[in-house]
């Protein structure tokens, strides 16, 4: 394994915590949508969309941003009318100007998305646009923003190779590990990875917003209620569910503000940037600190995904909490053995919690997923740590890997199975 760099490890960081405006899945969709009106040079008259079955799962009954709806059609649509590839993650962030949102829905009659049967890639979304006399496709793969392919009336104007088999992660070039990620987040100068506040703060946002409305499942309202009626203790662990939940629930459904994602997924930035914000805050934690465990929190969570790809049968709450515990157990001043032994309980945890697309009940697995999180590290902290059995090896990074074969070889079948279950419930 090549020895990464501390600029390789800030560049990671940076191309892991990309602001996003709702969920990726459907965002990817109006992503290729968009470039598609962008290359015809207007707003297609026809869309059909394939996308691969996790992008039909995670697409399906998720609330789009600013519409009270919910769906791939309806996230496509605006794509093709009103998105601007420039925007990236943030393709829909012009749904309220003018009659967008109208031109949108009038278009919905002519948008068809369907299984693009045996799909090259977890994450796959190709558009096909029509207008007039002229055809568009644009293909994008692997990760959310990666347009692959740009083709109209048959002529290849742009193609990108990307790799196929995201269960097999890549082996050339450096590689993060445990240990290396400990190392630079206690020697990298502050100033190189203070953006991250950028996510913390735009978070608290999100999460400030669903306290103050009513959405989705309403958990961290709820929590917040009890606390206020004497039924629930004020401390770190309903803090920390407070401030994710409420954040999850308003962008579950579809609240138009933006979350600082990590590795593509805007649920798990919630978790690897708000529980770590709470315990900052409830231990004193200077500003520096704070940065270092934000950081910490991001890298952990992005070293364990290099072993999963972006979608998983295994829901990726599980990865930020165990990025959110190891910050946590940092915050209290636990060592590195006290982190790998919070990585391990978490992987004792949560291993095997399934994704069932994205939708408002996301929510109850961030509560899941950051209750565990505060738990391991308060575990740690008292040199409690799970035995070397199951899935749980005495090396760390075998015990990632071992979580990185659960969630793609392992769980193909119950992926499927999940998306069959799904897809004929709709069609009773």
């Amino acid at each position: 394994m090549n020895q990464v760099t501390d600029q390789q490890i800030i560049e990671i960081l940076r191309k892991e915590a990309v602001p996003a405006l709702g969920c990726t899945e459907p965002v990817a969709c109006a992503l290729a949508c968009a470039k598609c009106k962008e290359v015809l040079g207007g707003v297609p008259e026809h869309l059909d969309v394939l996308v691969s079955g996790n992008i039909y799962k995670n697409g399906m009954g998720v609330g789009i941003p600013g519409t009270g709806m919910v769906g791939l059609p309806i996230a496509a649509a605006l794509g093709a009318v009103c998105g601007k590839s420039e925007y990236g993650l943030e393709v829909l962030k012009d749904v309220a100007e003018g009659d967008n949102l109208q031109r949108a829905k009038d278009l919905l009659e002519h948008v068809t998305v369907s299984l693009k049967e045996n799909a090259p890639d977890k994450l796959y979304a190709e558009a096909l646009a029509t207008r007039g006399n002229d055809r568009v496709k644009v293909i994008i793969a692997h990760t959310h923003t990666n347009i692959i392919l740009v083709e109209k009336n048959g002529e290849e104007l742009f193609r990108r190779e990307f790799q196929l088999d995201v269960t097999k992660p890549e082996t050339k070039g450096p590689e993060l590990s445990v240990k290396r990620i400990w190392d630079f987040v206690h020697d990298v100068d502050v100033k190189d990875v203070e953006f991250v506040l950028v996510g913390a703060e735009m978070n608290k946002a999100i999460s400030a917003e669903g306290l103050r409305s009513e959405y989705g499942l309403q958990i961290g309202k709820t929590l917040k209620e009890n606390i206020d009626k004497g039924l629930l203790e004020d401390d770190l662990l309903n803090r920390t569910l407070i401030r994710a939940t409420a954040a999850s629930d308003a962008r579950m459904d579809g609240c138009p503000k933006p979350v600082m994602t990590n590795s593509g997924s805007g649920n798990q930035g919630i978790t690897v940037y708000l529980p770590v914000v709470v315990a900052a805050e409830t231990f004193g934690a200077s500003r520096e600190q704070m940065i270092r465990a934000l950081a910490l929190s991001n890298l952990i969570a992005v070293h364990i995904h290099h072993y999963m790809g972006h979608l998983s049968a295994l829901c990726g709450i599980l990865i930020a909490g165990t990025g959110a515990a190891s910050a946590i157990t940092y915050l209290m001043g636990g060592t590195y053995e006290n982190m790998v032994n919070t990585i391990k309980t978490m992987c004792s945890n949560l291993t095997g919690m399934m994704c069932d697309g994205a939708k408002q009940g996301c929510a109850l697995k961030v509560y899941s997923g950051v209750s565990a999180a505060v738990q391991a590290a308060l575990l740690s902290m008292r040199g409690i740590k799970t035995n070397n059995d199951g899935i749980v090896e005495e090396d760390i990074e075998r015990t990632i890997r071992n979580v990185g074969l659960i969630g793609t070889k392992g769980m193909e079948e119950t992926d499927k199975t999940i998306l069959n279950i799904m897809c004929n419930k709709n069609m009773k």
